[in-house]
């Protein structure tokens, strides 16, 4: 009986180990998350620690992501840096059972890990970063010490210290715990509340944001250009569900009271500097641009139109007495800088060669959202995002693609990445049953600055048939389309292609998205009943 009850007796302080590593881990983030909001949101541990894997992952991996995960790929990572810290703390509240030092020096270890990781990050401000990680991290340390050691200090009874495993100090054990659990709670609440603060500012000073009447407003958008097709996507995307690709685990809010954008390097006579009424008391541009991302898959979501409102880049960019290469220009590429420390690389020349170019301030006629860039970002027709659509930009620098490569080149993307011309087939979805007679095909095409001439549909391997083609509305947003098919019951695989405005046909070859876009015709199966 009394081989049972110590064994018993032993499971529980196991037990009550490992919980006491989950407290000391509980403690440590929201110590951490109290600290971040002395010195900034950024800088607590689990967004630094994702930033930071979120830059040393491989592009294959982060494509693999968002293929599988789509824009829950960050709350996926999150939640496993969550579960890997769980389980650390675990096997550290073990381990301190039975040497107790070691385990808390394995807290405060992990804590280093946290501090190289927040001052590693683009956006670090320095070492000060690191400080949220390093104070979680110790009073995670201190925590386990105390927890651990009501677990092993042999209890007194009449007098005498028992030193079996019975004799511990459960009473000890469970006040200490209860109260680190109430402070660590408390703790993490004040953080999070006094982080919020400047999130609220941020929002302040959007919703005091009206937009001006543009002096180029754009044309309207036709008739034809939308097909009432079911299934087939609005031509102007909704803010609220436009697609979402970046590298931010935590959606900067700016201020747009204290935001500046800065224009220097190489070949610009003077720099320039602007704030946000700046800008908005300039004369503005509205035009109709769809964007694209370069992790969109052939037949992929990762597209949207909008109507955006915004700042000539090319007017600002000759101001400050820039000049395009082609006419003696030292800068090819301008380097974008988010507030996030995000770098993307755009050619000089495709800025300023006529095109519609901008720093954006509205979507579809209200200020932007965060998750879309408030307080301005750029846009440039015909180039995929990551070469092209800084958001939350606050730096424009000039210089060269030999001198400096952005973020997403230094992670084996192209320098340059013009759209390649897509088509995709929104209805009838993959592996649909639609009823034998008339089957209403459509979809959607898109070459961004060079518009769309053809779509053609092929069912099974039958000869090409043009589709009929919606109107296109400009030149730099995608183009609907429809082709009524003669469905027969069987299985059949329907196969679309688009040729652009220069005459070039969608390639049937097919390439993944790395390193500049993905290739190939989009194809779908049904089965007809």
């Amino acid at each position: 009986m009394t081989t049972v009850r110590i064994t018993r007796t032993a499971l529980t302080r196991d037990t009550l180990a490992a919980l006491s590593g989950l407290l000391a881990g509980f403690a440590a983030l929201t110590v951490a998350e109290l600290v971040s909001a002395a010195v900034r949101p950024e800088a607590s541990p689990v967004t630094a620690v994702g930033g930071a894997a979120i830059d040393r992952t491989p592009a294959g991996v982060k494509d693999w992501a968002i293929r599988n995960f789509g824009e829950n790929d960050k709350f996926v990572l999150q939640l496993g840096i969550v579960v890997t810290l769980a389980l650390f703390a675990v096997v550290v509240g073990l381990l301190a059972l039975r040497h107790r030092r070691t385990g808390s020096a394995a807290v405060l270890a992990f804590g280093v890990v946290g501090v190289a990781s927040a001052v590693s990050r683009p956006d670090s401000t320095g070492v000060v970063d690191g400080l949220p990680s390093l104070v979680g991290a110790v009073a995670g340390a201190v925590l386990l010490y105390v927890l651990v050691g009501r677990l092993t200090r042999p209890r007194r009874i009449a007098g005498e210290e028992q030193d079996d495993e019975s004799g511990w100090d459960r009473r000890g054990f469970l006040i200490a715990a209860t109260a680190a659990a109430a402070a660590s709670t408390a703790a993490g609440a004040v953080g999070r509340t006094l982080n919020g603060r400047s999130a609220q500012d941020a929002v302040a000073s959007r919703e005091a944001v009206t937009l001006p009447a543009p002096a180029s407003p754009a044309r309207p958008i036709p008739a034809g250009a939308q097909l009432r097709v079911p299934g087939l996507p609005s031509f102007t995307t909704p803010n609220d569900t436009f697609y979402r690709v970046d590298t931010a685990l935590v959606i900067p809010k700016v201020d747009a009271n204290s935001w500046r954008l800065r224009i220097h390097g190489e070949g610009v006579r003077r720099d320039l500097e602007f704030t946000y009424q700046d800008l908005l008391d300039r004369p503005l541009i509205e035009r109709e641009i769809t964007l694209c991302c370069v992790s969109n898959e052939v037949g992929g979501p990762y597209i949207g139109h909008a109507r955006w409102i915004g700042v000539r880049l090319a007017d600002l960019l000759k101001e400050a007495g820039v000049k395009p290469p082609s006419r003696g220009g030292k800068a090819d590429q301008i380097i974008a800088r988010s507030v996030d420390g995000m770098t993307l690389g755009t050619p000089v020349e495709d800025v300023m060669d006529g095109r519609d170019a901008m720093l954006a301030v509205g979507m579809n006629g209200e200020p932007l959202p965060f998750v879309n860039g408030f307080p301005v970002r750029m846009l440039v027709p015909g180039l995929y995002g990551y070469v092209s659509a800084c958001k939350w930009i606050e730096d424009i620098e000039l210089t060269t693609f030999d001198a400096y490569d952005a973020y997403w080149v230094k992670r084996k993307w192209a320098r340059e990445a013009s759209i390649k011309t897509q088509s995709r087939i929104d209805t009838p979805k993959p592996f649909g049953r639609p009823e034998a007679g008339t089957v209403m095909v459509a979809g959607v095409a898109w070459a961004q600055h060079r518009g769309i001439e053809k779509v053609e549909i092929r069912v099974d391997d039958g000869p090409w048939k043009p589709a009929q083609l919606a109107e296109q509305a400009t030149v730099d947003t995608w183009r609907q389309w429809t082709y009524p098919w003669k469905a027969t019951p069987g299985g059949h695989t329907l196969t679309v292609r688009a040729t652009d405005g220069t005459g070039e046909t969608q390639t049937e070859k097919r390439t993944k998205t790395v390193p500049d876009g993905a290739s190939g015709w989009h194809s779908v199966v049904v089965t007809v009943d």
